[in-house]
């Protein structure tokens, strides 16, 4: 069988990265593999239809979202049981082909693609590569994911020159590869709507083990929430299913809407990048939502003591440190942090495609 290139991802933020270049892919007539992991399978049939994503070959997982660690634990095993046999993994997975599997990012579904396309031969393209946030435990464990990928990749796709540096530094074997920006760009501006900026509410969002699972950080984040509603601001809070749980523990999601602060399900895309686009200001540990936000220009108040993204930050991006006195100086005035949205008009998906191509000819 003639090689392939393959798509392995398993979450919505690689779906919406990733999406751009299998549009270009389709644009050109390329034949190509897409396989979901399952790692956030409940979520992804209706993201896939937003973005115009076709079905996948194969779904290694179900049509449920792994939300808690023992789901997590059980998700994993089942994928690692699947490197076992090197013949029956080539055949479910990469249904017998050699050639290019492209995986995204710094996610548990990253970490199991790039082991089993070394386990099958396969050479490997990490999208989205070199970012680096100095520390290991912020965050956890997307910067070990990273950086094991990072070192095991044939073909590293840098976003800018912050990520190339790091890539150098660190001395990786694969073919450093600088692209015009990051995919999400071309995501991003592909659903935006005209919006007023500056009249939405607040949006808050939060996610991160290191946040979720040390109760004095999330105590401050909700504390926070709590005290944007009493002052007038309109908030909404997207909650992602972990939150959820995890904010049961600590008055429930009921007592926090008893405060003024409104709740949400994880929204479209289309809707959320709206939301951001509207809003005043934004507070989050997202590293993807930073990165929309630098792009929109909107105050963002980054719950994290570091970040792997240079993206706005020194403009409209703010790391908190969990620092009382940062918090409260961009509290005292956010909107002197907005800057012009600049969605600008480079297609990173294209480079990344010509690669891919490339790979396979060689």
């Amino acid at each position: 069988m003639s090689p392939l290139i393959h798509v392995l991802l398993g979450t919505k933020a690689e779906l919406i990265k990733v999406a751009p270049v299998m549009g270009e892919l389709d644009r050109r007539g390329v034949a190509y593999r897409l396989v979901e992991t399952g790692q956030h399978g409940a979520h992804l049939p209706g993201l896939r239809q937003q973005l115009g994503v076709r079905e996948p070959d194969v779904r290694l997982g179900g049509l449920s979202n792994v939300d808690s660690i023992g789901q997590a634990v059980r998700w994993m095993a089942g994928l690692a049981g699947l490197l076992v046999g090197r013949r029956a993994l080539v055949e479910r997975v990469f249904g017998g082909a050699g050639g290019v599997c492209l995986v995204h990012g710094d996610t548990p579904s990253t970490l199991m693609a790039t082991l089993m396309a070394r386990r099958a031969g396969l050479a490997v393209a990490h999208l989205e590569s070199g970012l680096r946030s100095g520390g290991f435990r912020d965050p956890f464990p997307e910067e070990l994911i990273r950086v094991f990928v990072m070192r095991r990749a044939d073909v590293v796709f840098a976003p800018d020159d912050a990520a190339a540096a790091n890539l150098a530094s660190m001395g990786v074997r694969g073919r450093v590869v600088c692209t015009s920006g990051n995919t999400g760009r071309e995501a991003l501006a592909g659903v935006m709507a005209d919006v007023e900026p500056g009249l939405g509410p607040v949006v808050a969002a939060l996610h991160r083990v290191e946040n979720l699972h040390r109760p004095v950080r999330l105590r401050a984040f909700l504390s926070l929430l709590r005290r944007l509603a009493a002052d007038g601001h309109k908030v909404l809070f997207v909650m992602h299913p972990p939150t959820g749980r995890v904010l049961a523990r600590h008055g429930g999601q009921a007592a926090l809407e008893a405060s003024g602060v409104a709740t949400s399900e994880l929204l479209p895309f289309a809707e959320f990048a709206a939301r951001l686009a509207a809003a005043p200001f934004v507070v989050t540990d997202g590293g993807s939502i930073q990165e929309e936000c630098a792009l929109l220009g909107v105050p963002c108040l980054l719950w994290r003591d570091r970040t792997e993204r240079p993206d706005g930050v020194g403009a409209n991006v703010v790391v908190g440190r969990y620092d009382e006195t940062v918090i409260e100086s961009f509290l005292a005035d956010p909107e002197a942090y907005r800057r012009p949205a600049n969605l600008g008009d480079t297609q990173p998906s294209a480079e990344v495609v010509d690669v891919l191509i490339g790979m396979l000819d060689a």
